[in-house]
């Protein structure tokens, strides 16, 4: 296989120097074709030379990462993304199931994230990512935004308005929909995962569920808490998170 033609966008000098010192020694089948240090500068690159990999610094001089997508609709290419911890970019990234690495770099998940991406292209999976995590940016209502489930078969993008309850299945969450008509997901995710990265109208309350609090139909005091739901779902409120439940109606 040829080279991963790749782009470093970073614009601290030495955590650029030491990224790219990373991928020559650890990364052998990239090719470093450029690099750029702020917004405006990554988007003129990006378009001069069209690399298949992007290392993008989540916040940079004139704009961030996504203001960078932005300027490169026209474009396709595989995205890693670097950053400092932030709740809201990693809320973001994990709902466009991106790979991002949290500075300072790991070697270690470095090549975990580069082989992920090399796999993508010797398989021709073209999946924009990058687009839905543009769109996730620019929509203020978080329940239009959309998430990515990834499947056994690979991956499926639903609005969060539309899905109606999550439920943990071992090493998978199945996911249900509000459209009757359609059938529910299994995806290879942690229910833990989407307790994570799914933002409100969520809400864990057992264990084992997570809900649309838009979804719900009523609450029964009886047998400790019953959630039913608009599809007639009964669902168990456990204790934990019984109290989470009942301030969001009070309110």
């Amino acid at each position: 296989m040829e080279k991963i033609k790749t782009v470093i966008v970073e614009d601290e000098l030495s955590a650029g120097e030491a990224l790219k010192n990373y991928m020559t020694k650890y990364c052998p089948q990239l090719e470093i074709t450029g690099e750029a240090h702020n917004c405006n500068d990554a988007i003129r690159v990006l378009h001069d030379l069209q690399p298949q990999l992007v290392f993008l610094d989540v916040e940079m001089p004139f704009g961030n990462a996504f203001d960078v997508l932005e300027g490169c609709r026209d474009l396709y290419f595989e995205t890693i993304f670097a950053t400092a911890f932030s709740e809201y970019s990693l809320q973001a990234l994990n709902q466009s199931a991106a790979y991002y690495l949290l500075k300072p770099v790991s070697i270690e998940e470095l090549i975990q994230a580069v082989n992920k991406v090399q796999q993508h292209i010797i398989n021709k999976e073209v999946f924009n990512r990058n687009q839905i995590l543009v769109e996730n940016f620019r929509e203020p209502k978080p329940e239009r935004q959309r998430v990515i489930l990834p499947t056994l078969e690979g991956f499926d993008v639903e609005r969060m308005e539309d899905i109606l309850r999550l439920q943990g299945n071992g090493n998978f969450t199945d996911v249900y929909f509000r459209d009757k008509a359609k059938s529910k997901k299994m995806v290879c995710r942690l229910l833990k995962y989407f307790a994570r990265i799914l933002p409100y109208p969520f809400l864990r309350v057992h264990k084992s569920h997570i809900i649309n609090v838009n979804a719900v139909r009523s609450y029964l005091k009886n047998s400790g808490g019953i959630i039913i739901l608009e599809d007639d779902t009964e669902i168990e409120v456990s204790p934990a998170y019984k109290e989470d439940f009942l301030r969001i109606f009070k309110n």
